[in-house]
């Protein structure tokens, strides 16, 4: 049984970092091995010239991921990002962002994740920016 995206919304709302919460996040898929996150468009997040700001969507992507990882697990538990890398291929201006991260494996220790985050209506074969995380579970 996976979690709900109300249970996950208040996974997010009770664990995470007010900044965190300031990105505006929200829940719009969850399944056993995946979660689907919103970042809605702020200029607030915009840097320079116009484009939305890696640093969102980096904490974008690591906030989907342990949503993801929740969801398979049917619970919130302790959990630590080990790695995040992430390549950006192309701007995002003015519309929000749709976070799907895809767990490719999940063990008693460590979970490995894929992420893509693609501008709401585009083509998901070409998304904005692309990441992979490894998380670690303490104990």
């Amino acid at each position: 049984m996976t979690l709900s995206t109300a249970e996950a919304d208040k996974i997010l709302a009770d664990n995470f970092a007010p900044w965190v919460l300031a990105l505006g996040l929200s829940v719009e898929q969850t399944g056993a091995q995946h979660a689907v996150l919103r970042l809605p468009w702020s200029d607030q997040l915009a840097r320079e010239g116009g484009g939305l700001s890696g640093q969102a969507m980096m904490a974008a992507a690591d906030t989907a991921c342990v949503i993801a990882i929740c969801s398979a697990r049917e619970g919130f538990e302790p959990m630590t990002t080990v790695q995040q890398s992430t390549t950006f291929q192309r701007p995002v201006v003015g519309r929000d962002v749709l976070v799907t991260a895809r767990i490719s494996k999940l063990g008693r220790r460590m979970a490995f994740l894929d992420i893509t985050l693609a501008e709401e209506g585009a083509d998901p074969a070409a998304p904005a920016a692309h990441a992979t995380t490894v998380y670690a579970f303490p104990g």
